[in-house]
């Protein structure tokens, strides 16, 4: 308890009761989140095996890898997944995500990386760039080390020129950074050789509302919560066009003369961000060079692949990613 007549802090934000922010500067963050995610099975992929492994020391991050055992003695590609939850929730170890990289793993014969990274508001951006960045460098080292993780070693082998990047919310954020960040070519990362981006329901913002926005909120998600996590999670007193949020904003960098790996972006068609994936898209893929596409699925809300992934529309998302690592696999 605080002296008498000192004044106590206050709320200045509160995330669904489960994160707090006091007015001076303390975080708190509620245990009830664990009593949630738990409530959501984990699934049992006899064909998966998965373990956690520390990529950044300095920060104590941890990854979990996903690697399929049921495959032929070809090499298989590396899928790392970046998760969701506003730059202020998620890890590896969430159940919906965790099940997903399984499927991942699984449906794609891929081994899948799943790094977290540091949460906002204790960590606001860039925090997470820096540590997305700083996972597909520990992929490098894995790639170049003698004394590598043997999950990589071990047949089948694992193809370091076949690396593809998913992002999930606000990890399709940080997707689209790394593919403007590294480039096309991903020299900086070599052996490892990004082939491609996946941007699933990306969280952009900006000031200016979108009709998408403007509509109806979702079973899980509203224009509040959105606005939150920026406010969270942006640095201190910015605004919703920071480069950070919107990559076209007023202040926001030129992307044409950047060239970047093939891109496929995705969105429900009842999503309240669809409106922001969907312009992200159309301008990047009228820049000159530019290999992007745009999938719509039809009534589907924000996340639908990890909600209802055993759905005819989460199959159907496997499917497409398949056939977008097929057809950029061996692109020079």
């Amino acid at each position: 308890m605080g002296s008498l007549g000192e004044e106590q802090p206050q709320v200045a934000e509160d995330c669904m009761g489960l994160l707090q922010l006091l007015s001076n500067g303390t975080v708190l963050r509620s245990k009830s989140i664990d009593l949630i995610t738990q409530q959501i099975p984990l699934a049992n992929h006899e064909t998966v095996l998965f373990k956690d492994s520390v990529f950044h020391k300095p920060n104590n991050l941890h990854l979990r890898l996903y690697k399929p055992v049921l495959v032929s003695n070809r090499t298989i590609p590396v899928v790392v997944f970046f998760h969701g939850g506003g730059f202020c929730f998620g890890s590896r170890s969430w159940p919906h995500f965790h099940n997903f990289c399984l499927t991942l793993a699984s449906s794609l014969h891929a081994l899948v990386v799943a790094p977290d990274y540091r949460l906002a508001p204790e960590h606001r951006l860039p925090a997470a760039f820096e540590d997305a960045e700083a996972a597909l460098v520990w992929l490098r080292d894995q790639a170049v080390s003698s004394d590598c993780d043997h999950w990589f070693e071990g047949g089948p082998g694992v193809d370091f020129d076949r690396v593809y990047v998913l992002g999930d919310s606000s990890g399709g954020n940080i997707a689209h950074h790394l593919a403007f960040r590294f480039g096309s070519g991903s020299v900086e990362l070599s052996p490892v050789r990004v082939r491609g981006y996946v941007l699933l329901g990306p969280f952009f913002g900006g000031e200016e509302r979108t009709k998408s926005e403007d509509g109806p909120s979702e079973k899980k998600l509203n224009l509040d919560l959105l606005d939150k996590f920026w406010r969270l999670s942006l640095p201190e007193g910015a605004t919703r066009d920071h480069p950070m949020a919107n990559p076209f904003g007023p202040t926001s960098p030129a992307l044409e003369s950047i060239s970047i790996e093939p891109m496929l972006v995705i969105a429900g068609g009842s999503e309240l961000l669809k409106d922001r994936a969907k312009e992200y898209a159309y301008k990047l893929k009228k820049m000159r060079g530019k290999k992007v596409d745009y999938i719509e699925f039809e009534n589907e809300e924000h996340g639908f692949y990890n909600n209802s992934p055993s759905s005819d529309a989460a199959q159907q998302l496997l499917r497409i990613i398949g056939d977008f690592m097929d057809n950029f696999s061996n692109i020079i």
